[in-house]
């Protein structure tokens, strides 16, 4: 039978269903779950559930189902695992014998009855109701083969979730990793906070918005890019350890690394450096591996991560001028510089003097190779307008980036508190725009404004949720812990 004459049968079947009521109950309420289930009674054997006679009610989709005659077997699944029910026309009412026979693979059913273990050693539920709760109109994808086309995965991550039982536990990991950076920061005595996501300037980061408008205050908006600016005016107000986990928007293109929406953790603690954000970065990062994972050593494609701190170092210059080989006086010329970057074959940055170059042949020649944890440090300022400028060298700036697995995981630095020399860096970022550079960040004098009241010394940092989830996880696409990641549109 074709997909439509399968669905045509279904709805069939729902129709007779609705002749005999609701098909669309809501009154059944399972007393136990599939997983929890199965590990409480993982060692009872026969006699001892016999001598149990322990009545449970369990909801769930049917995966599987076997008939013979006046009997069926029933798999349900969970959200917890799957369980089997046993169904025999004496043991049911007629009218719960009558439904029961129009259950279909996917429809979803409550089963109430006594546990029992078959003789093939099978924990099952022996069915004394059974009520069917939702009809599924469509077949699930095919048994053997399960749904592997990763474009419809993506489009009906509902049937990735109910076919393939891995990614919903993927999923469940994400959600622990994100609560386990809350219990982190909470207990160093950080506050969670929320701040704007429609700006009427987004700032924090170098990255083209999405732009929208307010009809009541006529007037253009952008979806944010970062929370940075807002938390940072929570540290001149007096908070002095804040954080938010929250989403931002980017109008850039698509990869396995980038989706326009994607969740960030931004957090920042007055009185620290960005060498006290390493170490606690270093922290937090490897308990997240062992309480997700129970380890620090994870495979991660081809290669086996170790997570174990202390991490590497490597400064950003020193390593460049290694990769390129060349002088390290030559990355702090532009001319030099974009020579070099011509050589190699890496793309010049728009109106971009030596800093930005130099940045650029990193990015092209050395951060593919950085597969074990690394913080890269020793940026150059004209690519950091937020960050404090190093005492010793103001060429370059005091941060770090995280690198695992060849590609950047965390973003931070010792923050600039300085207005004069802030407002000096947004022109020069204005400058910047009107050469070309349309991810340069605007003017925002109120934020200025804000820093000649006074921001005390500090420390802020970035960690992408999903690129974190990928690297403690195993996954290679950032789709794969996006659950609805933005696609183009199937319509012809």
């Amino acid at each position: 039978m074709s997909d439509n004459d399968l669905t045509a049968a279904r709805r069939a079947k729902l129709q007779e269903g609705r002749s005999r009521g609701n098909a669309y109950p809501n009154a059944f309420r399972p007393n136990g779950s599939a997983g929890a289930l199965q590990q409480e009674h993982a060692s009872a054997d026969p006699s001892a559930l016999e001598a149990m006679n322990r009545t449970v009610s369990v909801a769930g989709r049917v995966m599987a189902r076997r008939s013979f005659g006046q009997a069926s077997f029933l798999v349900l699944q969970d959200s917890t695992g799957r369980i089997q029910a046993y169904l025999r026309k004496d043991r049911l009412p007629a009218d719960d014998f009558e439904s029961a026979r129009a259950v279909d693979v996917g429809d979803i059913v409550g089963v109430t009855g006594a546990l029992f273990r078959t003789r093939t050693g099978e924990l099952t539920v022996g069915a004394e109701r059974c009520v069917p709760i939702a009809k599924c109109l469509h077949p699930l994808p095919e048994k053997w083969h399960g749904l592997t086309d990763v474009e419809i995965r993506y489009r009906r991550r509902y049937l990735d979730l109910i076919v393939n039982p891995e990614v919903a536990e993927l999923f469940r990991q994400k959600a622990r990793i994100i609560a386990a950076i809350r219990r982190f920061l909470g207990e160093r005595g950080f506050i969670e906070v929320e701040t704007p996501i429609l700006q009427a300037i987004a700032g924090g980061a170098a990255a083209r918005p999405f732009v929208t408008h307010h009809q009541t205050l006529d007037m253009e908006l952008q979806l944010r890019i970062a929370p940075e600016l807002f938390l940072k005016r929570l540290l001149v107000g007096g908070l002095e350890r804040v954080f938010e986990l929250g989403r931002n928007f980017r109008n850039e293109g698509m990869s396995t690394q980038h989706n326009p929406e994607f969740t960030m953790l931004e957090f920042y603690q007055a009185y620290a450096t960005y060498e006290d954000l390493i170490a606690l970065t270093e922290e937090l990062v490897s308990g997240l591996a062992r309480e997700v994972r129970g380890t620090t050593q994870l495979a991660y494609g081809e290669h086996t991560l170790e997570l174990a701190p202390p991490w590497r170092r490597l400064d950003l210059l020193s390593a460049t001028a290694e990769a390129a080989g060349c002088a390290l006086s030559d990355l702090r010329s532009a001319s030099a510089a974009a020579a070099l970057a011509a050589k190699h074959g890496a793309a010049l940055p728009p109106g971009g003097g030596a800093g930005a170059i130099a940045t650029a042949l990193f990015e092209h020649l050395v951060e593919p190779t950085l597969i074990q944890p690394t913080f890269v440090t020793g940026f150059p300022t004209e690519v950091s307008p937020l960050a404090r400028p190093n005492d010793a060298d103001p060429f370059l700036v005091d941060r770090f980036e995280l690198y695992v697995a060849g590609r950047e995981l965390a973003n931070g630095f010792s923050e600039l508190n300085d207005p004069d020399l802030q407002r000096e860096r947004f022109q020069a970022q204005v400058e910047s725009r009107r050469r070309g550079d349309e991810e340069a960040h605007p003017m925002d004098a109120d934020y200025v404004t804000a820093l000649e009241y006074g921001m005390p010394p500090a420390a802020g940092e970035g960690i992408g949720i999903e690129r974190l989830t990928m690297i403690l996880c195993g996954a290679t696409s950032i789709r794969d812990v996006v659950l609805f990641p933005l696609l183009r549109s199937d319509r012809a």
